[in-house]
C-alpha cells in the first residue's frame, strides 16, 4: 500500500468513527445542558463553591463567573509552580521561575498550553496532575459554557438569561469530559501509552553519557489533552514521544479524540435551536475547510522537487517514521484548525507552504470544527457575517435563526473577529521592531519572519503549537504571549455572551418567503467563501513576507 493511499484511509476511517458517535455524542450533550437534575456529586461541589445551580444569569453575571473562575485558576497554578520545590514528587525539580510561571499559568487556564519550558525536565508530578491535568478539564468545560450561552441566545425569546455558568461548567466536566477522558485513557494504556508515577532513571549508554527519563501519568493526561482541545504536553516533544503516542493507531486515535467534541457539538446546537438541519449545515462548512486543508498539506508536503526529498519519499524532515506523511499532514491540519496545539511532527520542518497552512488554519479562528465550544462560537459568529453579507445582497434585514441582526448584533460580531488579528498583528511587529526580540530567532529571513508570527497566532487564538526554532522563554515572549493567550481567550468571550445576551432578549420573525434559508448548501458555501475571503484580507500581508516567501523562493 503506498502513503498516498494509506492516508486517504485514515481520513475515511476517521470521518466514519466520527460519524457514528456523532448523533448519540450531540444528543447526549443536548440533554446534559437542558436537563434541570443535579447528581449528587455535583450537588456537592455547589455546596463546597456556594454556588446556587438553578439561578438563571443574565449575560453580564454569566461572563462575571467566567473571569472569575478563570483569575483564580491563574493565581492558583501560578502559585502552584512557585512552592513546586517543597511539594511532595517534585522530583528535584526548582520552582519555576516568575515569567515562566505566570506564562505557563496564563496558558492552560485559557486552553492555549503554550509550552515555553522542557515539561519533563521542569514540572513534577503535583504540578502536573493537579495543576496542569485539572486546568485541562475546567478550561475545556469553560468553553463548552460559552458556546451553549450563546446557543441559548439563538434558541431563547424575550429573556436575558442565558443558564447558569457554574451549573454549565460543572456539568460539562462530570457528565462530558471526565466519562469520555476515562475510557480514552484506558485505551491509550492498553496501546502502550505510559501511566505512573515513577521518578527519574537513567536509560542505556548513549556516547560515553547516559540519558534520563521521568515516568508520570501521561495516559489520562494525554487524554484530556485531545479531548479538551488542549494540547500541553507532558514531554517535550509532545505527541510525537513514543510514551504519548506509541504507533500509528494511537495517532489516528488521538486525531479522532480532538475531532469528537467540536463535531458533536454541531448537533448539540442543532437540537438546542430546535432544527438539527441547521447543525448539520455548519457542520458541513467546518468538514468542507477541514478536508480542503487536509488535502493540500498532503499534497504540499508529498510533492518532492528536490533530489532528497524525491529519495525520500516526500518531505520527512520532522516527522516520525512510523505516523509518515499522511499522519503527520492529518494530525497538524486538525491541531491547527482546532484550538489543540498538539503536535506529533515539527512545523517548522515542513516546506514552505505547509507550514503556512498550519497559521492559516489558526488565522482561520480555529473554527474547523474548532475548539471545544470555542469552534462552535466562532462558527457562528461568522454565520452572523456571512448572513449580514447576504442581507446587503438582496437589500432585507439579515436574519439568522429567526433573530434579526441588527446594529448591535453586527458590530459586536465585527469586534470579535478583529480582536485576534489584531493581538497577532501588534506583537509580531513589536517583537520584530524592538532591538531585542529577534534574537530569539534561529533562522535569518522569512523562516525567522515566520517563527514569530506563528508564536502570536498561536497565543492569540489558543492553540500552543509552536513553530520550534524559536527561543520562547525569555521575560519578553513569556509576558506577551501570556497577554496575547488571556487577552485572545477572554475578550472575545465578552462579545461572545454580549452578543447571546442580545439575541435572548429579541422575539423571533416567523420566516417568509424572503428568509435566507440557511439550513440549505449555499448558505454553508457562503458561510466557508466569507470566512475565506475575510481572513485573506485580513492576514494576507503578514503571511506573504513569511511562509508565502518561503514557500516561493
Amino acid at each position: 500500500m503506498g502513503p498516498v493511499t494509506a492516508g486517504v484511509l485514515q481520513v475515511l476511517a476517521l470521518i466514519g468513527a466520527l460519524a457514528i458517535v456523532h448523533v448519540p455524542l450531540g444528543n447526549h450533550m443536548a440533554r446534559v445542558y437542558s436537563s434541570s437534575r443535579h447528581l449528587r456529586v455535583e450537588k456537592w461541589i455547589y455546596k463546597g463553591i456556594g454556588a446556587n445551580p438553578d439561578a438563571e444569569m443574565r449575560w453580564s453575571a454569566y461572563l462575571r463567573g467566567v473571569l472569575a473562575f478563570s483569575f483564580a485558576g491563574v493565581l492558583f497554578l501560578y502559585l502552584l509552580q512557585r512552592v513546586q520545590g517543597i511539594l511532595p514528587g517534585s522530583l528535584g525539580f526548582d520552582p519555576v521561575e516568575p515569567a515562566q510561571a505566570f506564562n505557563t499559568a496564563a496558558s492552560f487556564v485559557a486552553n492555549t498550553n503554550w509550552q515555553s519550558y522542557y515539561g519533563e525536565q521542569t514540572m513534577g508530578h503535583v504540578v502536573q496532575t493537579a495543576g496542569l491535568a485539572v486546568q485541562n478539564f475546567v478550561s475545556a468545560a469553560v468553553g463548552m459554557a460559552v458556546a451553549v450561552a450563546l446557543v441559548r441566545g439563538f434558541a431563547r425569546a424575550r429573556t436575558g438569561e442565558l443558564g447558569n455558568f457554574w451549573s454549565d461548567l460543572v456539568r460539562g466536566v462530570t457528565r462530558v469530559l471526565v466519562p469520555l477522558a476515562v475510557v480514552g485513557a484506558l485505551v491509550l494504556v492498553a496501546c502502550g501509552v505510559i501511566q505512573n508515577f515513577s521518578g527519574i532513571h537513567e536509560v542505556g549508554q548513549f556516547m560515553g553519557g547516559s540519558q534520563q527519563w521521568n515516568g508520570g501519568a501521561v495516559a489520562s493526561q494525554e487524554a484530556i489533552k485531545e479531548l479538551g482541545t488542549n494540547g500541553g504536553g507532558y514531554f517535550n516533544a509532545n505527541s510525537a514521544h513514543p510514551f504519548e503516542n506509541p504507533t500509528p493507531f494511537t495517532n489516528l486515535f488521538e486525531i479522532f479524540l480532538i475531532l469528537l467534541i467540536p463535531v458533536s457539538l454541531t448537533r448539540t446546537f442543532g437540537v438546542m435551536v430546535g432544527s438539527v438541519r441547521q447543525g448539520y449545515a455548519i457542520l458541513a462548512a467546518m468538514a468542507t475547510i477541514w478536508v480542503g486543508f487536509v488535502a493540500l498539506m498532503t499534497w504540499t508536503e508529498f510533492a518532492h522537487h528536490e533530489g532528497a526529498l524525491r529519495i525520500a519519499g516526500g518531505a520527512m524532515e520532522g516527522k516520525e517514521l512510523r505516523f509518515g506523511i499522511g499522519g503527520s499532514s492529518i494530525f497538524a491540519v486538525t491541531t491547527t484548525l482546532t484550538s489543540t496545539g498538539a503536535v506529533d511532527s515539527f512545523h517548522s520542518s515542513y516546506t514552505g507552504f505547509g507550514g503556512g497552512i498550519t497559521m492559516l488554519g489558526m488565522m482561520l479562528g480555529e473554527i474547523a470544527p474548532g475548539g471545544v465550544g470555542s469552534g462552535l462560537y466562532g462558527m457562528l459568529i461568522m454565520a452572523v457575517i456571512a448572513v449580514f453579507i447576504a442581507g446587503l445582497m438582496v437589500g432585507r434585514t439579515p436574519e439568522y435563526l429567526g433573530k434579526k441582526i441588527g446594529p448591535r448584533e453586527i458590530k459586536l460580531a465585527a469586534v470579535y473577529i478583529l480582536i485576534t488579528p489584531t493581538l497577532v498583528l501588534v506583537f509580531t511587529s513589536l517583537s520584530m521592531a524592538l532591538p531585542t526580540p529577534p534574537d530569539s530567532m534561529l533562522n535569518p529571513g522569512a523562516h525567522g519572519f515566520s517563527e514569530i508570527l506563528y508564536a502570536f497566532t498561536s497565543a492569540a487564538n489558543n492553540n500552543g503549537s509552536a513553530f520550534a526554532g524559536l527561543n520562547a522563554n525569555t521575560d519578553w515572549f513569556n509576558g506577551t504571549t501570556g497577554l496575547a493567550m488571556l487577552l485572545g481567550r477572554f475578550l472575545p468571550m465578552v462579545f461572545v455572551l454580549a452578543l447571546a445576551g442580545s439575541l435572548a432578549a429579541q422575539q423571533p420573525v416567523p420566516a417568509t418567503a424572503g428568509t435566507l434559508r440557511t439550513e440549505k448548501p449555499m448558505f454553508t458555501g457562503l458561510l466557508v467563501g466569507a470566512i475565506l475571503i475575510i481572513v485573506g484580507l485580513t492576514y494576507f500581508p503578514a503571511l506573504a513576507l513569511g511562509p508565502l516567501a518561503e514557500g516561493l523562493a
